[in-house]
């Protein structure tokens, strides 16, 4: 019970007193001593405009230092993993096999026949590893040698052919 109420506090810290951090799922289980947290069963984590949807979430957290509340290191979504992020005036929907978050970096990786869209600028991306740094604004992409790296972007015409 320490271990939950531990997440709360620590969620609410990490995305600053007026964001929220809300995870809806079917199960819930938490081992205190292994730092892991998993909720399973159509998993939808929001915060502010930013999604993660799943059907298994783990969060792992950081060890526990000593007069401080203990933080989420990384979050990883599996099963039927999609996600949209709202950074830098863009807004981005995607998904992949697995979709890891790291919030100190505030790095989202997209792994497996990764999907990635730009919506604002309606620019696509897909491959095996997909990238996306909020802090930076970048994105990198990696292929495999069966399937590569795919962009689409739509570019306009002035009307001459």
């Amino acid at each position: 019970m320490k271990f939950l109420i531990g997440l709360l506090i620590t969620s609410t810290l990490l995305f600053a007193a007026s964001e929220k951090l809300i995870i809806d799922a079917k199960n819930f289980e938490t081992d205190d001593i292994k730092g892991l947290t998993t909720f399973t069963g159509d998993v939808k984590l929001k915060k502010v405009k930013d999604r993660l949807n799943s059907d298994k979430l783990e969060i792992y957290m950081k060890p526990k230092e000593e007069g401080k509340s203990r933080q989420a290191s990384k979050y990883i979504a599996t099963g039927n993993a999609d996600l949209e992020i709202h950074t830098n005036g863009k807004i981005y929907i995607g998904k992949g096999k697995k979709i890891i978050y790291i919030p100190e970096k505030q790095e989202y990786t997209v792994l497996g026949n990764g999907y990635l869209k730009e919506i604002t600028e309606s620019r696509e991306l897909f491959g095996e590893k997909i990238l996306i740094n909020q802090l930076t604004g970048s994105a990198k992409v990696s292929g495999s040698e069966n399937k590569p790296v795919r962009f689409i972007i739509n570019i306009e015409s002035d009307g001459k052919k």
